[in-house]
């Protein structure tokens, strides 16, 4: 008869990633033309209503633990179908919020291009700060920092940050290890999404960039 060999205890499961979707809000009457920055009173298009739409559609089937916004209403109004479709309220993040551009707010962007100060803001912007505003620099540690707190909050979960171009171009920048002055280098569409996976004692890992169109289900079983 032989003795029982007790079994080898099961290896300690690998904690789940945590998986942030960064969304920028979808087009207003302005988008393109103007730096609105963070002047309020700025609402979505009819096209912008239906990019929010499609950014819900395209979520759907991921667990979504939460829904945060920048304060300003048009990335409330983009936030608002995603939450609404997962039975969330959309929580107000003020690290996301849009760079603040100073004196510039309101310009229009055909105006600003002439400027020498323009190159600055393409080729150096990490030597950048808008006149009474903000430097790219603090607005990367800003949204940086707001993301790793949020993440640490749902820490193995899914989480959609809605937010604006420039600062979602710079954390996306800084999950990649790109320098800040080739963060200009990438694109970030109206409605679109980025997702980043974040896990413990390893670099943030970049899904995908700029997204548009296919579901997005694949990036997390539910």
């Amino acid at each position: 008869m032989t003795a029982d060999i007790p079994s080898a205890p099961a290896p300690p499961s690998k904690p789940e990633s945590t998986l942030l979707l960064l969304v920028r809000h979808g087009e207003t009457p302005t988008t393109g033309m103007v730096l609105p920055g963070r002047a309020p009173g700025l609402h979505l298009s009819d096209r912008g209503r239906v990019q929010a739409e499609r950014v819900a559609e395209r979520l759907t089937g991921l667990p979504v633990d939460a829904v945060y916004s920048s304060p300003l209403e048009r990335t409330r109004e983009t936030a608002e179908p995603t939450a609404a479709g997962f039975g969330v309220e959309v929580r107000e993040e003020a690290g996301l919020v849009e760079c603040d551009f100073g004196e510039w707010t309101g310009a229009a962007l055909s105006e600003l291009a002439g400027l020498p100060e323009w190159q600055s803001v393409q080729h150096n912007p990490s030597a950048f700060r808008f006149p009474d505003g903000e430097s790219f620099q603090e607005m990367q540690a800003r949204i940086v920092g707001a993301l790793e707190v949020l993440g640490t909050a749902h820490a193995g979960g899914v989480v959609v940050c809605f937010s604006h171009a420039d600062p979602i171009k710079a954390a996306v920048a800084h999950a990649l290890g790109t320098p800040l002055d080739l963060f200009q280098r990438i694109v970030i569409s109206p409605g679109s999404v980025s997702a980043i996976s974040f896990s413990d004692g390893q670099e943030p890992a970049v899904l995908t960039v700029n997204s548009t169109s296919e579901p997005l289900s694949g990036l997390r079983a539910s």
